[in-house]
């Protein structure tokens, strides 16, 4: 049975977050969210808690390994359970797995070094910190037991036609959908908007700067008032554009991440 504190997590998991890369302002009805059954018994709700706190507010969190402005959250969005939009359900059980990003097999935590080195254009956080415990405890308790190693129907991202994105066609259809949360520089509103370029924004070594991955996000969830608006031509486009865009360099002392 749930404890209590489960119960309070349940509610906790199903509020929402302004998140990434898209426009509008308003609260979305397309991303429905999907959450997990139970929670894991061997981990505390405490820990789960502030595990939620950190992936929702990594900058203010985890400061001390965060070198930018964006939060977990920001990709992954509504704290990280909405399908197609690179959600975490399900995620722990599939590791450890093969990365061809790093040429070798990697754990969970592993994969958590790559978004601190990458999208928060940060430094690894050490394997027995609290915020990573309390990280791990949080994507574990988005598996919905008794699953394990098979992935969840929304992983990842929505399956796009091969496209070529047009800078400048990209930069107006950002103008006229994503200015008005991102801003005409991309520097957002953090934390409730992200940045989606300049210092505050991921580096060039994250998987959020390839055309083809930035532009199925945009396609299934942005603008965030009006998710799936977008054809998958203007995704490109616009993906295109941000690539374009100045933006921090990815550190190569971590490039085993």
């Amino acid at each position: 049975m749930m404890t209590t504190a489960h119960r309070l997590l349940s509610v906790c998991i199903s509020l929402t977050l302004c998140a990434a890369l898209g426009t509008g302002c308003s609260r979305s009805t397309h991303t429905t969210s999907v959450l997990a059954a139970e929670q894991p018994g061997a981990e505390t709700a405490a820990r789960i808690e502030r595990g939620k706190l950190i992936f929702d507010q990594t900058p203010k969190y985890a400061a001390a390994y965060v070198g930018n402005q964006m939060a977990c959250g920001n990709c992954h969005l509504q704290s990280g359970t909405v399908p197609f939009a690179s959600p975490l359900i399900d995620v722990a059980g599939l590791f450890p797995m093969f990365s061809k990003r790093a040429g070798r097999t990697i754990t969970l935590e592993d994969r958590i070094q790559e978004c601190f080195t990458r999208s928060e254009n940060g430094h690894p956080l050490p394997h027995d910190s609290e915020e990573m415990r309390s990280l791990t405890a949080y994507i574990n308790s988005l598996s919905r037991n008794p699953v394990q190693g098979v992935p969840f129907p929304g992983r990842g991202l929505v399956k796009l036609p091969e496209l070529a994105g047009d800078p400048v066609r990209g930069q107006t259809v950002y103008a006229a959908q994503c200015a008005s949360c991102h801003g005409a520089e991309g520097a957002g509103i953090p934390p409730m908007l992200p940045p989606v370029w300049g210092p505050g924004s991921y580096n060039d070594g994250a998987g959020m700067d390839t055309i083809e991955k930035a532009a199925a996000f945009v396609q299934h969830n942005m603008p965030q008032n009006q998710p799936g608006s977008l054809t998958p031509q203007q995704a490109f486009d616009v993906a295109a554009f941000l690539r374009s865009k100045p933006r921090p360099k990815f550190n190569p002392i971590y490039k085993q991440y």
